[in-house]
């Protein structure tokens, strides 16, 4: 079974669409693809240096337009029928959702836009962020995360677990983490997936209220708890929820492996999921698809499936 996962924040690099643009099929996409956002993502994903592509509002549409692009490629043909299941992590469950069918690109790419404004907004009301915590124990790391009034933000398999806060009590946390963790600072703007983004989850709420989810027709994990969803209106629901709320991709790997797993495919911007598989699904094979290039990497493992 081949399942399809598609990448969060943080994984998106200058110049990372150029090989995409160079065709004319993929850059005509991302043109129709940067209306529906509101913002030059063929620009963006070319010229737009490290700094102006993390800003929230730019980077969350510019991943999920990256991922539609690769999915439009790799699902057709008849392709998608080869497909065993699909997630998404954080933002990633937006493209996710689009590939299973329960949202159109008009709705994904609306949802996207309004999520990333929504969450820079509510990033900004607080001096907050984020900090990888890579190896150690986790009971202590949660016990230590509460003396400092710190939360867990996702949980990504493999010993790794991003936690978030304010900035004073996250340069607090070195000094208190688990022996043999190392605690690294990450570069974003705000304490993503805890309680700091509840007012993002309420504009998204009325968001949603707009949208029309369809049922899955592939089965999609969420990252709520790694279990399967079977309608488009409680995926959505979870869409919006997961704002303010951990992502456990340690156990939608779980899942993964439960259902029998045989590979799995990562779309642009690809390289961080792959990465966590080689650690949480040791020995599956895998495709990274960064570039038009990986394409038939991609097409061969679904032929052999």
């Amino acid at each position: 079974m081949i399942v399809i996962v598609c990448p969060g924040q943080g994984s998106q690099t200058p110049g990372f669409l150029a090989p995409w643009v160079s065709e004319p099929a993929f850059a005509e996409h991302l043109g129709a693809l940067s209306e529906l956002a509101g913002l030059d993502l063929l620009k963006h994903g070319t010229e737009s240096d490290a700094d102006t592509i993390r800003d929230t509002r730019i980077a969350q549409p510019l991943i999920v337009a990256a991922g539609l692009v690769a999915l439009g490629a790799l699902l057709a043909d008849g392709r998608r029928a080869r497909v065993g299941g699909v997630a998404g992590h954080s933002v990633g469950e937006i493209t996710a959702a689009q590939a299973a069918g329960i949202l159109s690109e008009n709705d994904a790419m609306t949802f996207v836009r309004e999520r990333g404004s929504a969450m820079a907004d509510a990033a900004a009301l607080t001096p907050t962020g984020m900090s990888a915590v890579v190896g150690g124990d986790e009971d202590e790391l949660i016990a230590a995360l509460d003396g400092l009034d710190l939360q867990p933000a996702n949980f990504n398999g493999g010993g790794q677990i991003v936690v978030a806060g304010a900035l004073d009590r996250l340069a607090e946390l070195p000094a208190v983490a688990p022996r043999g963790a190392r605690v690294i600072p990450l570069q974003v703007a705000g304490a993503f997936h805890t309680r700091y983004m509840q007012p993002a989850v309420e504009h998204l709420t009325e968001v949603a209220s707009t949208l029309t989810p369809e049922h899955p027709t592939l089965t999609i994990w969420t990252n709520r708890d790694g279990g399967v969803v079977d309608t488009g209106d409680a995926f959505l629901d979870l869409l919006v929820g997961q704002v303010s709320s951990p992502v456990r991709w340690d156990r939608t790997m779980a899942s993964f492996l439960d259902a029998g797993i045989t590979g799995i495919i990562e779309v642009a911007p690809a390289g961080a999921l792959v990465g966590l598989a080689k650690r949480g699904l040791k020995g599956i094979p895998s495709v990274a698809i960064k570039t038009p290039d990986d394409l038939p990497a991609a097409y061969e493992m679904l032929a052999a499936s």
